[in-house]
């Protein structure tokens, strides 16, 4: 089987895990500090505090805003990954709903709507798949009703609006570091931001002192392991971009098969190849029968997921049943990319 995901390790990684073991140091040591430092310099934010997952980077994130009531109101796209919903409410607030866009993310007409009905306290844009949203408009729209625009960059390592890295885009930006993601430690977070007021709040969140906090800190091995990825990230995600692009110009003149689209002034850089089709199911089950990894990303929206209050999501009910993805990971080999292409293409012209 051809794994959907399949993180890149080389000696770099096991040389540092090997040397944390033998320094006896496996916490709060200078991998962590290496980490901390190389990834907010890397996103361009001026503060970042690892964390151990990206849902806790949600959760800390809308608590250092002031989320902590129903009355707090947290706009989120109808797409993602459960955690971006259920962060909103472990921390109290009261999740509204919008539809996105053919980017898969929130649609800045929904959100202005939302914004206006419900007076929210925070946005969370998700830069779903490895694209950016459309953050100018969002922006403007959050500025004008003093609105906080909280980063979801979980999916969007590397990714780029005008030339901007996401996670440096709004108030502050939470990421991922799972298994799957870009940057990958096995479990991991951080959230960053260049307000110094966030700042100290996220700080009195998880650092012991005067105040009750949480430990949700990362260990020497994941930050060992995440920095090194960082190191490696460019390199990676210009192989993720060089097989979407073959993908796309290999699958272009399929029946009914919709492609990811790299937008103007956006920098996909490919978490998730995805695709969509109507006969999405019948699909999945061949390729999976093939020996290809490809599975459902997702096949929720989070208003339904959660029984969320929400706008009309037409859009999201309808792509959830057609989307789907295939490998798309730096570590696939020539032939199996071969395979992948040449397997799609009769699946789904044997089907249409």
């Amino acid at each position: 089987m051809i794994p959907i995901i399949k993180p890149v390790f080389g000696k770099e990684e096991e040389d540092t895990v090997l040397e944390i073991m033998k320094s006896g140091q496996i916490t709060r040591g200078r991998w962590t500090l290496k980490f901390k430092e190389s990834f907010s310099d890397y996103i361009g934010s001026t503060f970042c505090h690892p964390v151990c997952s990206g849902t806790a980077a949600l959760y800390i994130a809308l608590k250092a805003v002031g989320v902590s009531s129903p009355e707090d109101v947290v706009i989120v796209p109808a797409m993602s990954f459960m955690a971006t919903i259920d962060a909103v409410l472990l921390a109290g607030g009261k999740p509204v709903v919008v539809d996105v866009g053919d980017d898969y993310c929130m649609d800045p007409e929904q959100l202005e709507e939302a914004v206006e009905k419900y007076r929210p306290k925070v946005v969370i844009p998700v830069h779903l798949f490895g694209q950016t949203a459309d953050m100018d408009r969002i922006k403007e729209i959050c500025r004008e009703n003093d609105v906080i625009v909280l980063e979801d960059a979980a999916q969007a390592h590397g990714a780029e609006y005008k030339g901007k890295k996401a996670g440096n885009l709004g108030d502050l930006s939470a990421f991922s570091f799972y298994a799957s993601k870009n940057v990958a430690m096995g479990e991991g977070g951080a959230i960053l931001t260049s307000d110094p007021e966030i700042d100290e709040k996220i700080s009195n969140w998880i650092e012991f002192g005067d105040h009750p906090a949480l430990n949700l800190r990362i260990t020497e091995f994941q930050a060992g392991i995440g920095y090194w990825q960082l190191q490696k990230l460019d390199d990676t995600n210009e192989k993720r971009r060089k097989i979407a692009k073959l993908y796309n110009r290999e699958f272009r003149d399929l029946p009914a098969l919709k492609l990811p689209e790299e937008l103007d002034g956006r920098k996909h850089v490919f978490h998730i190849y995805a695709l969509r089709h109507p006969k999405r199911d019948q699909i999945l089950e061949r390729l999976i029968e093939k020996g290809i990894g490809a599975r459902v990303y997702y096949d929720y929206t989070l208003h339904q997921l959660r029984n969320a209050e929400h706008l009309d999501c037409g859009f999201s009910e309808k792509v959830v049943k057609e989307i789907f993805a295939i490998p798309v990971h730096a570590a696939l080999k020539e032939d199996e990319i071969a395979y992948i292409v040449d397997t799609v293409k009769k699946v789904v012209k044997d089907l249409s």
